[in-house]
């Protein structure tokens, strides 16, 4: 929904980076953080872990049967020249790939590289859900790629062992394997994300132990046996700075991720998971008070400023439906295409009411 894009032309690692993470924990802000709603069904598993302490974790050989079923992801932003880089799990041989939302977040092209084969695809973007930090994408012509094996985030427990892997870095290179163990099973954390300068609340999320790094978010967290058990979202810290405590990794589990894409593979979107190209108004926007959305700037060009909206004035309802802040603005976008029509209840900067009928355009995921 909103366009704007923060960027300095230069090229951004897109990990989304805790915020104030010490503190979170020392202020309450776990309980007290709302949650973030998932849809849809389970995805596919391997057999359920048996109560027996899980094995060690082999290192060399989970890094070894996961890195084929990974892929490094490339995007670029037109507007502003900036382009991110991180990681996917492919979950069909026909393409289709789990990453984490920011690191498609505002693309206009992303490229997607297979680990296993060092083939080379554009992909699209087929849904997303950005309260979940989750989309799932499509790769042009793809065939025969190597299927990542999904475990159940139910099963695992406090201080199981885990790996990390991910192109660390976003250089491209060989996934990086980092092993941790599991310090938390229902984490919220505020997270920054680098590449925009963006805040969000994140809950449920698994807490590892482990100095995860730019360009490994979307990246898998396996266990024991090979099985990927969470997407790599964010983390605490850098593992080539100084800090004087232990860095933290987060991840989405896997059963909220899988439930994501069961939503998005069904074709029906909802007031946050979206389904196909990007509808947008072309208006960057803050809550009005005492109701409805404000549009800060109208953007040059735009839908929103080719229909005649300016800057100042509020947005109070779409189709006939009340919007009350911006986010409901978003939601009611949201569901929306390139192309669609919609009607827009108007209140000028001088007070006088409107409709002004707007033609939406294609944005970026946002």
């Amino acid at each position: 929904m909103d366009d704007g894009r923060r960027g300095s032309g230069g090229r951004a690692l897109a990990l989304i980076v805790v915020a104030v993470l010490g503190l979170a924990g020392f202020l309450g802000y776990r309980s007290e953080l709302p949650g973030w709603p998932l849809f849809g069904g389970p995805g596919t598993v391997v057999s359920p872990m048996t109560l027996e302490p899980a094995p060690p974790l082999d290192r060399v050989a989970v890094a070894a049967a996961v890195a084929p079923t990974m892929v490094h992801i490339s995007t670029t932003a037109q507007t502003f020249g900036q382009g991110a880089a991180g990681s996917g799990i492919v979950l069909t041989a026909e393409g289709q790939v789990l990453t984490s939302h920011h690191v498609v977040k505002g693309a206009d092209t992303v490229t997607v590289t297979s680990v296993g084969t060092g083939d080379a695809y554009s992909a699209t973007v087929l849904g997303y859900d950005s309260a979940a930090d989750i989309a799932l994408l499509e790769l042009a012509g793809a065939a025969g790629l190597t299927v990542a094996r999904l475990g159940s985030s139910a099963d695992l427990r406090m201080d199981d062992e885990v790996l990390a892997i991910g192109n660390a870095g976003g250089t491209g290179g060989p996934p990086t394997a980092i092993a941790g163990k599991i310090t938390d099973l229902d984490s919220t954390i505020v997270a920054l994300n680098s590449a925009d300068l963006s805040r969000k609340a994140l809950s449920g999320m698994l807490e590892i132990a482990a100095a995860v790094t730019s360009g490994q978010s979307g990246g898998a967290l396996a266990d024991w046996r090979g099985a990927i058990v969470g997407v790599i979202t964010a983390a605490s810290g850098d593992q080539n700075r100084e800090v004087d405590r232990q860095p933290n990794g987060y991840a989405v589990p896997i059963d909220a991720a899988m439930r994501v894409v069961r939503q998005i593979r069904s074709g029906t979107p909802t007031e946050t998971v979206h389904i196909g190209p990007t509808a947008t108004l072309g208006v960057l926007i803050s809550d009005a008070k005492p109701s409805g959305a404000r549009i800060d700037v109208a953007i040059y060009g735009s839908p929103a400023y080719s229909a005649g909206l300016t800057d100042g004035e509020v947005i109070t309802s779409v189709d006939g439906r009340a919007v009350s802040t911006a986010r409901a603005l978003r939601a009611a976008i949201n569901v929306r295409k390139p192309n669609d029509t919609v009607r827009l209840g108007v209140i000028g900067v001088g007070g006088a009411e409107r409709t002004v009928t707007v033609v939406l355009g294609k944005g970026a995921p946002n």
